[in-house]
């Protein structure tokens, strides 16, 4: 009996190492000896309870102590609760709480339990101030992708209505801009379907847990993966590209571009797909929004890494190719630190440059406040990428609003014409000639299409040698 007692009390260490911890220093005025025998008694109490009660006909996960709380018999795909274990120090804070955990079809218990309203409300405290710093993060992230898929849209329909715009370099700001779409379209349709955080009302069934949901939601989260892998992917064709314009000056452009389209659309399939099979495989839990096993998360985040330092590398290299071009035009652009500082924040966002602040850092090791820090940086400045990428390659580049000005003029050229057409012809008077007004109506077209900058324009001319 010695030694059963003392191999009990091990795996109770070992098991609820914290919450004995808690007891051994004062909380609630135990012990751990007096706690390891409160346990004990629940154990044997929760023995007695299920062995005269009837066990159901039909399929169900069997009652069973856990070495935590006491479970009853559950109905298949259904959430069971039980009540607070009564041996806990903080019992009386935590005495109207439930533990929740899920029975499956097939009459077994899940992996998931929830025991969260059970916790030392001193540790809770703690808890919810991270979850509020987590939510207001949430709401900013929420407004910053709905802003970039605004402006990415309108970006992307100007780019694309403009012929004189269309170039190998636009098609890769095109398809840039369409992975920041797909990005935050996904990641916003993510968190309506996850469930809310927190525990779930002991009374109700979490929707988290029905098949059609959960299939729902498993989905996202696999179209998730593909659209902010893809749109890293994007960012590496957008530094190739640059990388190539700069340094290997010459060739065909037009030709590289169906590689650009398989680099930036085929490769995150790479990663992703062999994600899932795995995840399906050997971690087939909730919605798949935790990584509790680190390795089957390092298949998605080895590849993004690698992207991260590339650019990182490419922007290096860049910025070295501009000082020295800039250098060289020192005497005739005395403000060339000035512009090196302005290229090098505008290519920043483009090639995701921020990322590698907190790239070395992993998740296991990031911890407290320097685990809020990495979070908050990167979550709000991957939100407003894509407006800032919209507003630096499209809104204010000089090529875009030229091609705006044009096609304003050109409407509004047109509509006077549809005017004019409309009006009737102005009879001739006295000793005027029949044919005077159509002269003037013939010189005024001719004088308002001489308000549109021609084909030889000098920033045509720049536009055309840019594309």
């Amino acid at each position: 009996m010695p030694n059963c007692r003392s191999w009990r009390l091990l795996l109770l260490l070992s098991l609820w190492g914290p919450l004995l911890w808690m007891a051994e220093t004062g909380s609630e005025g135990q012990t751990a000896g007096e706690l390891y025998q409160r346990w004990e008694r629940y154990r044997r109490e929760c023995q007695e309870t299920l062995e005269t009660a009837e066990s159901p006909a039909g399929l169900a996960c069997n009652g069973s102590f856990d070495m935590y709380v006491c479970w009853d018999y559950a109905a298949p795909n259904a959430t069971a609760r039980s009540s607070c274990p009564w041996y806990l120090p903080w019992y009386r804070h935590v005495a109207a709480g439930f533990v929740l955990r899920q029975c499956g079809s097939d009459g077994q218990w899940g992996p998931w339990r929830d025991h969260s309203q059970c916790e030392n409300p001193e540790r809770n405290e703690t808890f919810q101030d991270q979850r509020l710093i987590l939510e207001r993060l949430q709401i900013v992230y929420t407004v910053g992708y709905s802003l970039s898929l605004a402006t990415l849209l309108l970006a992307l329909l100007i780019l694309s209505f403009f012929r004189r715009l269309h170039c190998t370099r636009n098609y890769v700001h095109i398809n840039l801009f369409a992975s920041f779409m797909l990005r935050a379209a996904a990641i916003l349709t993510r968190d309506r379907l996850l469930p809310p955080p927190g525990p779930s009302p002991g009374d109700q069934t979490p929707i988290l847990w029905r098949n059609q949901a959960l299939a729902a939601c498993r989905t996202a989260q696999i179209v998730t993966q593909y659209c902010v892998g893809a749109n890293y992917t994007w960012l590496l064709v957008e530094g190739i590209y640059l990388h190539r314009l700069l340094v290997l000056v010459g060739g065909s452009e037009g030709g590289h571009f169906r590689y650009y389209l398989l680099l930036g659309w085929g490769a995150p399939a790479l990663f992703v797909i062999p994600w899932v099979i795995i995840r399906y495989l050997y971690e087939n839990t909730q919605c798949w929004e935790r990584n509790d096993v680190k390795a089957f998360w390092w298949i998605i985040r080895t590849p993004i890494l690698m992207t991260i330092l590339i650019n990182f590398f490419i922007f290096i290299r860049v910025l070295g190719i501009l000082v020295s071009k800039l250098k060289t035009r020192q005497m005739r652009c005395p403000d060339y630190r000035l512009r090196l500082a302005r290229s090098t924040l505008t290519l920043v966002p483009l090639l995701g440059v921020h990322e590698m602040v907190f790239a070395p850092l992993t998740e296991e090791q990031a911890r407290g406040a320097l685990r809020l820090a990495k979070l908050g940086f990167e979550i709000v400045l991957s939100s407003f990428q894509g407006l800032l990428v919209s507003i630096l390659y499209c809104f204010i580049n000089k090529e875009v609003q030229l091609e705006i000005r044009r096609g304003w003029h050109r409407c509004r050229l047109r509509r006077s014409l549809s005017e004019e057409q409309r009006q009737p012809p102005k009879r001739a008077s006295g000793t005027l000639p029949l044919d005077f007004g159509i002269g003037q109506v013939t010189t005024g077209r001719v004088r308002s299409s001489g308000t549109l900058p021609g084909p030889g324009d000098e920033a045509s001319r720049v536009s055309e040698s840019y594309c």
